[in-house]
């Protein structure tokens, strides 16, 4: 297709030229959003290989109930309305990377944002959270854990 079919076609088509404009807009501004939100997203392959390799501390967001039925092995439980960045607890996880994991990815870059803003440089998000863990058939520990 030339630019002169297309802006035929626009001309034809005035509400497809308006929303495929509006789509990339949409597209664009998601894609910019991403690079300057301060953290990470990472696959669960990337996870496992940052938690062998650089001992990333994991916060799984999720309530308590469901964090027993299964969490990701060595991951830390913290509902987010008690999720305090400033917490000593994690204060001596500054230097490691740390992961923010929930059911299916949303509640953690809340959790994330936050934590860039207490000072952590290392952060990232689970990206379709703990679903996407189980879909990549990665194992899942029971119970309280740590």
């Amino acid at each position: 297709m030339n630019p002169e079919e297309l802006w035929a076609f626009l001309g034809r088509n005035p509400m497809l030229g308006l929303a495929l404009a509006g789509i990339t807009v949409a597209i664009v501004y998601t894609e910019v959003m991403r690079v300057f939100r301060g953290f990470k997203g990472l696959r669960p392959a990337e996870l496992t290989a940052l938690i062998n390799g650089e001992n990333a501390l994991v916060v799984d967001l999720r309530p308590s109930a469901e964090f027993e039925k299964g969490h990701i092995p060595g991951s830390k439980n913290v509902q987010m309305a008690q999720f305090d960045p400033e917490n000593k607890a994690l204060a001596n996880a500054r230097a490691l990377p740390v992961v923010a994991v929930c059911k299916a990815g949303t509640t953690a870059v809340d959790a994330a944002k936050r934590l860039r803003k207490a000072g952590f440089e290392r952060v990232y998000v689970l990206e379709g959270g703990i679903g996407a863990w189980q879909g990549a058939d990665l194992p899942l520990a029971k119970g309280r854990g740590k």
